[in-house]
Order: structure tokens, then C-alpha cells, then sequence
């Protein structure tokens, strides 16, 4: 297991948990915390954060979106305990909203707009925080599993996190991390585009499940939970074997730091697939 760090014992972080982990992978939230927290470093939780306002953004809707940034930008300003040294999200698509669109969303409007650059510099991507940051990347995690990673679009073309989640993964020792057709291609979620365009959306979703099974993967791995979200329903709609996770909670179990959850397919199925799975048996 990693050991702590020395000299990080009064880095304030500020966890940025994203609609997404909120409502469907608190695990993956808490995750992060533990494995931080682990590794020497203060983890706070500022209660009032809320959407990030991507969805608004993406939808047109700029005045909302600008709305939802402006709470932002006061939440994680720091109050009276001063900024954090950085804000960490466990999700890549909510730290591309913030880091990319925030500042030119506030040009013009005086003080705000030097204070949402502020803010928007310090948030990191949980990855690339513990290997860009924190300069770690064994974390002494045992995960005996065949594995895929899905590199989120948000993550790879807007952030250019590529190599930390990888080599994360890569350290984790009985984690055997296989190649797939197409793992280059977006899983089709694309937040509001998955509502837009509904039938575009389930095609790319299952041609990238297809190519996963077929390369003999039993998980599927991810920095984003919105991919994870949109493949997860799919694979519990075909009711494929497949397992899902989030790199946080991979590492967190892997060290230790959490108890195994249910088997993620299990989780996923909804009740009444449960319920007519007994009523067979």
C-alpha cells in the first residue's frame, strides 16, 4: 500500500464530486477522499457546490450555465479558510467544463472574471492530481481482474489527461489491462446529445461494448461516470457479464480503503429484471 507523502501535510484540496458521482457513484466520490486523505493530503468538501452547468451550456442555454458558474466560482473561492491549493474532481467531463469554458464565460465582467480564472486553474482531474501533482503512481493496489479502459472524450481532447489513468492502472498489481477495437471512440453518451439523439447514442454504445466483449474483458474501467453511466445501462439492457468501476474505486479497494461493493452488474439490473431473475430460478 502507498505510504503517505511527506510534505503535503498542508495541501488543502476541495472535492468537486459532480452531478453524475453524486447521484449514481457516491463510491467513486468517497473513493477519493479515503485514497487523499491516505496519502497525507486535507480533504475538504464545500457543501453548497451543485451543477456545474455543462449541460446548460452545451444545450445553449449560456445565461443559466453562467449562473451555475457564478456559484461555483463563490463556493470554491475558499471562504475565510482561504483558497485550496486545488479543487480535485473524480470526473473529467465536469473538470473540462470548468477549466476550459469558465474563463471565457466571465471575459468582460470585471472582477468575477479574474476570480473564475482563479478557480478554474486549481481544478485537477483526480488522475492526473495523484501523477501530475502528487507525483505518485503505485499505489500498492491488488485488483485481480481482465480490464478495459474507456478514455472519456472530455478527459483525452479537452484536459489531455491520457497517461495518468493509465498508469495507475498499470501499477495495480494482478490487473490485466487488455486492447479493443475502437478504444479511441466515443462511448455516444455526450450528455444531452444521449437525450437529442437517443437511437445514435445506444449504436455507438453497443459497438463499444461489442468490441469489449470480444477482446474477453469481464470490467470495464473509467475516470468518467457519464460514460460509465450511459455503457453500464446498455450492457444491463443486453444483460451482458460485464463489471464497471470507476479508477477511484478500483484503487481505494485495491488498497484496502473501501470494502468490495456488490458486483456492479448486479447493481445495475433494474428491479424487475432482478425480480424475474428469481421468479425463473
Amino acid at each position: 500500500m502507498a505510504a503517505r507523502i511527506t510534505g503535503v501535510g498542508e495541501m488543502r484540496v476541495a472535492l468537486f464530486a459532480g452531478c453524475i458521482h453524486d447521484f449514481f457513484f457516491p463510491r467513486s466520490a468517497m473513493a477519493v477522499v479515503r485514497i487523499l486523505e491516505h496519502l497525507g493530503v486535507t480533504v475538504e468538501f464545500p457543501e453548497g457546490q451543485t451543477c456545474c452547468g455543462q449541460a446548460h451550456f452545451n444545450s445553449g442555454y449560456r445565461d443559466e450555465a453562467r449562473r451555475l458558474a457564478r456559484h461555483f466560482v463563490e463556493v470554491f473561492d475558499g471562504g475565510q479558510g482561504g483558497p485550496p491549493s486545488y479543487i480535485v474532481s473524480p470526473s473529467g467531463s465536469c473538470t473540462a467544463m470548468v477549466r476550459e469554458f469558465y474563463p471565457a464565460m466571465f471575459v468582460g465582467h470585471g472582477l468575477l472574471a479574474g476570480r473564475a480564472r482563479a478557480v478554474a486553474s486549481r481544478v485537477v482531474e483526480f488522475t492526473d492530481f495523484l501523477v501530475s501533482v502528487l507525483g505518485q503512481v503505485d499505489l500498492g493496489a491488488r485488483f485481480p481482474a481482465r480490464a478495459v479502459y474507456h478514455a472519456s472524450c472530455h478527459t483525452t481532447r479537452l484536459l489531455h489527461v491520457v497517461e495518468p489513468p493509465l498508469a495507475l492502472l498499470r501499477a495495480v498489481e494482478g490487473l490485466e489491462l487488455v486492447e479493443y477495437e475502437g478504444a479511441e471512440l466515443c462511448c455516444g453518451f455526450g450528455g444531452t446529445f444521449a437525450v437529442k439523439s437517443p437511437e445514435l447514442s445506444a449504436a455507438m454504445a453497443d459497438a463499444k461494448l461489442d468490441a469489449i466483449t470480444a477482446a474477453g474483458a469481464e470490467l470495464v474501467i473509467s475516470a468518467d461516470a457519464s460514460c460509465l453511466l450511459h455503457l453500464m445501462g446498455r450492457a444491463s439492457k443486453r444483460r451482458l457479464p460485464l463489471r464497471f468501476m470507476h479508477v477511484a474505486e478500483l484503487l481505494a479497494e485495491g488498497m484496502g480503503l473501501m470494502e468490495p461493493a456488490l458486483p456492479q452488474a448486479e447493481r445495475a439490473q433494474p428491479q424487475a429484471l432482478r425480480e424475474e431473475g428469481r421468479a425463473v430460478g
